[in-house]
Parts: C-alpha cells; sequence; structure tokens
C-alpha cells in the first residue's frame, strides 16, 4: 500500500541515496534533489570535499546499506572494495609499539567514498520509481497545517533532509513559525589532511599489511608534536591508498612538503617509507569542517509533520570515528521499518520516528563525547567542567589501550568490543556486560602477574611483526 505519490530527498550523496532507498516500498515516486552534477563514475565532487579522505564502513552501515539494497556488498567488492580482516590485514602501532596479528571478530571492506556512492547510486538507479534529478538548487519547504507539503514547486507528500551539516531546513522551519532546534555541539578541533598514492605493482616482501595504523603516543614526556597524530595508510580500491594525518588541535601540513617532512617525524619511518616507494596522484587535501552537532528536532514539542532526516543534516560526527555513513544508512533502515509498518505519514509519523531515531543516533554520539570531552581546547554545549574533563582526558586513553589488550587475550571482550566499534553495540552495555567485566578483571590480573598471552609494544623503529599469533590467542 502506498504512503503517499510523491517523496522527495534533499539531497543525493549516501545520506540520500540511503534515504531513497527507504523510500522506494512505499511512495509512487521518489524524487531526489542534487545540487551537483554526479559523475558516472567514482570521482569527486564539489558537494562532498570529504570524499578525499579515509572512510570507514561499519558492519552496522554495511549491513543496513544491503538491507536497502540486496546486492551491495557485492557489487562493491565486485568494483575493487577489498574485503579485509583488519586485525590480521592491518599493522597496528598503539601503545608505545606494534601490536601482533591475530585473527579477530571483525572484517571491513574497504573503499573511497567515491566508489561507495558510485555503487550506491548504481543501486538507486534499479529501482524504477526514483528519480535523481541532479544540478538543482533548493530554495525552500513549503508548509500547511503544521505539515511539509512540497519543496520549491515540487508537491511532497514527504520529505527526507540529507543536505548535510550545512542544511538549511532548520531555518525554512523557523521561518514558517517553527523554534529553533536545540543543538548540541562539541568541536575537539580535528583537523586531517590526506593525499593519494598509487601503491607499487610488486610491493616488498615486507609489506604483509595491506592497512597501516599509527596511533597517537601514550607518552607524556618531551616528543615531536607529529607523535600526536592518528596517521592511516588506508587501501582503496585500484592498487591504491590514501596517506592521511589527522590531529586533535594541532597545526596540520597544507603543502606537499610540510607534508612529506611530517610524514618523516611520525612514530615510525613505516609510513614514509610506504609514500617514498608508492606514486602520488593528488595534491594534499585539509578539512577542519569536524565539530560534532546533533539538532535536536526530537525535542521540538511540536515536530513538522511528513518530514525526517537522515545524516549529518541532523546528527554530524567527528569524522576520525567513522560512523557518518554508518550511521546515516542505520537512520535510512529505521525509516524503511517504520514506514513498513505506517499506514499514515500524517498525525504523529515523525515524531516516532524521531524518538526512535535519538536511541540509534546516541550510540555513536556517546562513543565520540568519549574522547573529545577530554580536550581542555574543545568547544561547544557538551564541554565538561574542567574537573569531569580532566577525569576524562586522564582515563580515556589508557582504557582504550586497556580494552585493546584484554580484546587481544579474551575472544568475548574483543566480540563486543568490535560491536561497539561497528555500533551495534552501546559503550554502556559493553561496560555492564558481566562476560566482558570478567575477561577485562581476569586481563588485569594477568598483566598484574606479567602473564601475557599475546606478545605486544614491538618496536616501532622496526618492520611490524609478521607472525600469526591466534593460535597462542587460543
Amino acid at each position: 500500500m502506498w504512503l503517499g505519490r510523491t517523496a522527495v530527498v534533499l539531497g543525493g550523496s549516501a545520506a540520500g541515496l540511503c534515504a531513497a532507498g527507504a523510500l522506494a516500498s512505499r511512495f509512487d515516486e521518489v524524487v531526489v534533489l542534487e545540487r551537483d552534477e554526479l559523475p558516472v563514475e567514482a570521482e569527486h565532487r564539489r558537494g562532498v570535499p570529504q570524499s578525499k579522505h579515509p572512510h570507514f564502513l561499519l558492519n552496522s552501515g554495511r549491513r543496513a546499506i544491503e538491507a536497502l539494497f540486496p546486492g551491495f556488498e557485492e557489487a562493491l567488492i565486485n568494483a575493487g572494495g577489498l574485503h579485509l580482516m583488519p586485525s590480521m590485514d592491518a599493522a597496528y602501532l598503539d601503545g608505545l609499539g606494534w601490536s601482533a596479528r591475530k585473527k579477530a571478530a571483525m572484517t571491513m571492506i574497504y573503499s573511497s567514498r567515491v566508489l561507495i556512492e558510485r555503487v550506491l547510486r548504481d543501486q538507486v538507479q534499479k529501482l524504477g520509481n526514483v528519480v535523481v534529478r541532479e544540478g538543482v538548487s533548493v530554495g525552500g519547504l513549503r508548509f500547511q497545517d503544521g505539515a511539509v507539503i512540497g519543496v520549491d514547486d515540487v508537491e511532497a507528500d514527504f520529505v527526507v533532509d540529507a543536505m548535510g551539516r550545512g542544511s538549511s531546513v532548520s531555518g525554512w522551519m523557523a521561518a514558517a513559525g517553527w523554534p529553533e532546534p536545540e543543538v548540541r555541539t562539541l568541536d575537539a578541533k580535528v583537523t586531517y589532511t590526506s593525499r593519494w598514492y598509487e601503491l607499487p605493482s610488486s610491493p616488498p616482501d615486507s609489506w604483509w599489511w595491506r592497512h597501516l595504523v599509527i596511533m597517537p603516543t601514550p607518552d607524556k614526556g618531551a616528543h615531536p608534536p607529529e607523535h600526536e597524530f592518528l596517521v592511516n595508510f588506508f587501501p582503496i580500491e585500484g592498487n591504491r591508498a590514501i596517506a592521511c594525518m589527522g590531529s586533535w588541535g594541532l597545526e596540520m601540513p597544507r603543502t606537499t612538503e610540510a607534508f612529506l617532512g611530517s610524514a618523516r617525524r611520525v612514530r615510525t619511518p613505516l609510513f614514509a617509507d610506504a609514500m617514498d616507494k608508492s606514486t602520488p596522484t593528488s595534491e594534499v587535501h585539509l578539512t577542519r569542517s569536524t565539530g560534532n552537532k546533533w539538532r535536536r528536532y526530537d525535542l521540538l514539542k511540536a515536530p513538522v509533520r511528513r518530514l525526517a532526516f537522515v545524516g549529518d543534516s541532523i546528527c554530524a560526527f567527528n569524522p576520525f570515528y567513522g560512523q557518518g555513513i554508518s550511521a546515516a544508512a542505520r537512520s535510512a533502515l529505521l525509516l524503511r521499518g517504520h514506514l513498513e509498518a505506517a499506514s499514515s505519514v500524517d498525525g504523529d509519523f515523525s515524531a516516532r520516528f524521531l524518538a526512535a531515531q535519538r536511541k540509534s543516533l546516541n550510540v555513536p554520539w556517546s562513543l565520540a563525547m568519549a574522547r573529545d570531552q577530554g580536550y581542555s581546547f574543545a568547544e561547544g554545549t557538551e564541554k565538561l567542567p574542567e574537573w569531569r574533563r580532566k577525569l576524562v582526558a586522564a582515563v580515556s586513553g589508557p582504557a582504550f589501550s586497556f580494552i585493546v589488550g584484554a580484546a587481544r587475550e579474551y575472544e568475548v571482550v574483543d566480540e563486543h568490543f568490535a560491536k561497539v566499534f561497528n555500533l551495534d553495540e552501546s559503550l554502556r552495555d559493553f561496560m555492564t556486560n558481566p562476560r566482558v567485566i570478567a575477561g577485562l578483571l581476569r586481563y588485569r590480573v594477568r598483566t598484574a602477574l606479567g602473564r601475557h598471552r599475546v606478545p605486544f609494544n614491538f618496536d616501532p623503529l622496526a618492520e611490524p611483526p609478521a607472525r600469526d599469533y591466534s593460535a597462542v590467542a587460543r
């Protein structure tokens, strides 16, 4: 049964395309309005500047997109996406040195953001009732009796805002008489900079790894600022990689010369060596618009009827945590579920969806806050009192390293930590799970006794160890 004739999606990036998939089964026609002219191939475009940086497609996001577009995952891999197990395929520098390789619960599909969107566009094109109109700048919404009835001159029975961080919808609502929604913010001054590379056709024998990760140092003594960087040499389709450096509150290199200089001062020479052995294919790209921002439409006493929000238009995250696409896809899948259960999108439909969406968004939001609230220079409504900030700063880093260590040794901790990382489980549920607590306590005792099964902190100046420690862990 159709819920209406026309649904309109504002924005044609990943969030908007997922929303179109959610709407297609309940509306006679779905119209996606996109400001850019969309490329046929996997190419950058003006409206998605962050596509030049690495993007993690978390498992919950993978499953949500697959549910919306059956066959998406296979199509992404066929187009060049890499299905890898990070614990086996990534060289991971955490704490004071390299971690050991071992099989773990989590797998990922690595690809560029532009490939994800191109494959999504291919999936949307298979839906006979979805039309994507390119080169369209939306000028406003039309309202009547507390509900959306159109977008510019397009009649609409339902509208989804997927216009991203810069969405104008809250302003259009205010002009029509609604109060501005409460906005919760926290900007931890994250800046990151990336350059694309073509990998060597015959990589060195020592490159057992596909992904290189360098976490910020725990060292409190004097060290170069680059030791505070979060670094990725991130594999993507087409035998390429994205070299990326980011930080909380530090100036990042903007030029090629500065980028290469900083790369030689990070905690391991392997990062610069990987770039030296590869061929650069881009300039340096820098992004600073990285604050966490949640427009709390769910707190309005009378939300606009027949209107929903997905992606950064409602909740944008510090991109370091790789939550954006996955959170948007989860919202879209949740929207489809509510549409399938509804007999009408009038009444309190939008309010009920916003309430359910709040629970979904609170999982990634809490994870972002868990670290970003510890920085003294962070600004926004979620900035903590100084005593609490110092406590978070003192606890968050060591706690993360402790959990990572316990996950090396205990399968139950690894399994549930992977669920937290992939937004399948909240941090609260993780920390109150009796089996997880037991694993953490056992790891604490074994650490005190010096009885680790899996070695760690291998020399960061040497090559990461290639040995598989899975049998030792078991």
